[in-house]
C-alpha cells in the first residue's frame, strides 16, 4: 500500500514528464522494388511509448519484414524487401502522462522502368525540325486536341510552341482549373514554329449540352468541313446548311490525328457522360482511320516521385494506375497512352520536361504522317 506522501510524489513525477516532441521528424522515402527503407525520428525525451500506423490503420508488424526499434530518444521502423505493398504513408505517435505527438512520411516504391524515354531534347527537336511529309499535296500535319474542361489542352500547346520557339510561350489561353470554364470558343489553328505542324484546339467537352462543344463539331472538324476561326455553338453543331461548311473538303483541310486530353488527377471524377462523348468521337475517328492518341496530363498532381522528379515517371505504380484506369475508360490501348507534363509555375526552360513532351509529340507526327501515306496511296489507286 502506498502512502499518501508517496502517492502524492508519484503524482508530482508523473507531472513532470516532459511534453513529447519530435526532434527531427520522418522523412519520405523512394526505394527501388526488393529495396530496404527505413524511416527514422528523434524525440526531445525518453519516456515514450511508440505506436506505428500505416494508411490510418495500426500496423501489423510481420517477423523479418518489419522491425520497430526503440534506442534513447531515436525511434525507426525498418521495413525488409520493400514491394508495392509496402507503399503508402506512415505515421508514428509518442505517447506519454504529459501528452503526445505525431509525424507522418511516405514510402514509394519504385517499380522496374516499364517505358523508355530519351532523355535528351536536341536529337528529338532536330529530328523534328528536318522532318518532312510523306505526301507533297499536304502542306501540314494536322492535330486535333479535345478533352473535358481543364484538361490542359491549350497547356499543351503553349509547351509545345515554347519548346520550339525558344521562349515561354502563354499567349494560348487556358482553362482555369478553379472555375472550369473554357477560354477556347474558335476552330482555332496554332502553328508551331517553322516545322510542317498545326494543332487546332477546341472547346472542352461538358455534361451540359448547352455549354462546351458538341461532338458532331469535333467530328465534323475531323472530316475536314470546320474552317479556321469558325466559333462554335453549343446546341447548333455546324452542318451542311451553315455558310461556312467546308463541302468538298482535301487532306489539308482534314485532321490527320486525334489527340484525346485527360487530366491524371481527374480521370477517377470524370462524368460518365463526357466519357461517352470522348467515346463517340474516337469511333467516329475510326471508321474515318484517323489515328488516335492519349496525352494524360498533370501527372505531377498524382505522383509526389514524379512531382520531385519526371524522370520517374515510368516507375512510379501511380502513374501506372492512372494509365490502366484511363485506357479501361476510354477503351485506349496502353501503348497509345503518353503521360505528359505542361508547364505551369514554370518560367525556365526544363529539359526533362521538354523531352517527355517530345516523346509524346515525335509518337502523334509519325502516326498522323502514316495516316497521310495510307489515304495518299488510296487516292492513287482510284485514280
Amino acid at each position: 500500500m502506498y502512502s499518501n506522501i508517496e502517492k502524492l510524489l508519484g503524482l508530482r513525477l508523473v507531472s513532470f514528464l516532459p511534453s513529447p516532441e519530435f526532434v527531427t521528424v520522418l522523412a519520405d522515402k523512394q526505394v527501388k522494388i526488393g529495396g530496404d527503407v527505413i524511416l527514422r525520428c528523434q524525440t526531445n525525451t525518453e519516456d515514450v511509448t511508440v505506436t506505428w500506423e500505416k494508411k490510418g490503420q495500426k500496423l501489423c508488424c510481420v517477423e523479418g519484414k518489419h522491425r520497430t526499434v526503440k534506442s534513447g530518444t531515436t525511434i525507426y521502423l525498418e521495413i525488409k524487401k520493400a514491394d508495392l505493398g509496402d507503399e503508402g504513408n506512415y505515421t508514428v505517435t509518442i505517447q506519454n502522462s504529459s501528452g503526445s505527438a505525431s509525424c507522418s512520411a511516405m514510402v514509394i516504391v519504385e517499380i522496374n522502368e516499364w517505358r523508355t524515354v530519351q532523355w535528351k531534347q536536341d536529337p528529338m527537336i532536330s529530328a523534328l525540325k528536318n522532318f518532312r511529309i510523306s505526301s507533297g499535296d499536304v502542306r501540314e500535319l494536322r492535330f486535333l486536341l479535345h478533352g473535358p474542361v481543364g484538361a490542359g489542352k491549350s497547356s499543351i500547346i503553349n509547351t509545345i510552341k515554347t519548346i520550339f520557339e525558344g521562349h515561354q510561350f502563354i499567349n494560348c489561353l487556358t482553362a482555369s482549373a478553379l472555375t472550369g470554364e473554357s477560354f477556347t470558343t474558335k476552330f482555332e489553328k496554332f502553328n508551331v514554329g517553322d516545322v510542317p505542324f498545326t494543332f487546332y484546339d477546341v472547346m472542352g467537352l461538358e455534361v451540359n449540352e448547352s455549354k462546351g462543344v458538341h461532338p458532331d463539331d469535333i467530328i465534323n472538324a475531323l472530316k475536314g468541313h470546320v474552317p479556321n476561326n469558325y466559333e462554335f455553338k453549343a446546341c447548333t453543331p455546324i452542318d451542311e446548311d451553315n455558310r461556312n461548311y467546308i463541302l468538298n473538303p482535301t487532306l489539308n483541310n482534314k485532321i490527320h490525328c486525334l489527340v484525346s486530353v485527360i487530366p491524371a488527377d481527374k480521370i477517377s471524377m470524370m462524368e460518365e457522360e463526357v466519357i461517352q462523348k470522348m467515346r463517340i468521337i474516337r469511333a467516329a475517328a475510326s471508321k474515318l482511320g484517323i489515328p488516335q492518341v492519349v496525352f494524360m496530363t498533370r501527372v505531377d498532381q498524382v505522383c509526389t516521385m514524379t512531382q520531385k522528379d519526371v524522370t520517374k515517371l515510368y516507375q512510379s505504380r501511380k502513374i501506372k494506375e492512372k494509365m490502366t484506369e484511363c485506357s479501361n475508360r476510354l477503351g485506349v490501348t496502353m501503348n497509345c497512352i503518353f503521360p505528359v507534363k505542361n508547364y505551369h509555375e514554370e518560367t525556365k526552360p526544363n529539359e526533362q520536361l521538354n523531352s517527355l513532351m517530345l516523346e509524346a509529340f515525335t509518337q502523334i507526327v509519325h502516326s498522323a504522317d502514316d495516316f497521310l501515306k495510307r489515304n495518299s496511296n488510296q487516292q492513287k489507286t482510284v485514280e
